[in-house]
């Protein structure tokens, strides 16, 4: 069934010109900022999402294992690269690979983007793992469902880091697995498969918000984390480089 992605409507209108990308599961918003934008870019992004879902879908059929696991597997020689990164960023989280894979679909369409067009700034947005390459800063609030602290809290990405990938884990919001009960659990970090693997890991702890401290202090065993936002029972945690701020 689909679901309104209404946190896509925070992005600004006149910073970026917008289209969203569907084929199968895969749901994609793309923001192109407007002086960079053309119309080839909307039959690209259509192509890779197509190419890139026939590879994963032809690699699933010769190691099923990699689709169903909720543990970390371990792929043999002859994977794809995709499958392989996947696969290794899971691996270092403990969960499966498959619950890395809308990080995967931003990431590599928004490469494929960057290196067939002159752009300056692009957003691709999936399920609500975001891929950023910014020339000027933006704040990205934090999107938590009915709880009363949605999008009242939001962390001001540098565009020194980009490109970076943004991504959220809910127990409450949404139609992906995850075992724990948060609202929302973000995690930014340069590479967006591991900022994927890290905020489902991160959620499947959260069974109430008396973990939030554990969870805060099992993020500091990974440098990669840029930021760290933890929603869940109407409180937070935070652990970030970021600015984060109060929004109204």
């Amino acid at each position: 069934m689909y679901e309104p992605r209404l946190y896509r409507q925070q992005f600004n209108k006149d910073r970026f010109y917008s289209f969203v990308t569907i084929h199968r599961e895969t749901d994609l918003w793309i923001g192109i900022d407007n002086a960079s934008y053309v119309p080839e870019m909307e039959d690209r992004a259509y192509k890779k999402v197509v190419e890139l879902r026939k590879k994963l879908d032809k690699f699933i059929i010769e190691f099923p294992e990699f689709e169903k696991s909720i543990n970390p597997v371990l792929p043999g020689k002859e994977t794809i690269p995709e499958a392989r990164e996947m696969a290794y960023m899971a691996t270092k989280t403990g969960i499966g690979p498959m619950a890395t894979v809308a990080g995967l679909f931003a990431q590599e369409v928004g490469k494929d983007i960057l290196k067939n067009f002159q752009v300056k700034e692009l957003i691709i947005e999936n399920g609500g793992d975001i891929f950023f390459q910014l020339k000027e800063d933006l704040v990205l609030s934090v999107y938590a469902g009915k709880s009363a602290l949605s999008e009242k809290i939001g962390i001001q990405i540098s565009a020194l880091e980009t490109p970076l990938g943004v991504c959220t884990s809910a127990g409450t919001v949404g139609p992906s697995l995850s075992f724990g009960k948060a609202d929302a659990v973000m995690v930014a970090c340069k590479n967006i498969i591991l900022a994927d693997a890290l905020a489902t890991a991160f959620g499947n702890k959260m069974k109430s918000a008396s973990n939030i401290d554990a969870v805060l202090k099992l993020s500091e065993e990974y440098p990669e984390i840029l930021s760290l936002v933890i929603i869940c029972e109407g409180k937070v945690g935070i652990r970030s480089n970021f600015e984060v701020k109060v929004l109204k």
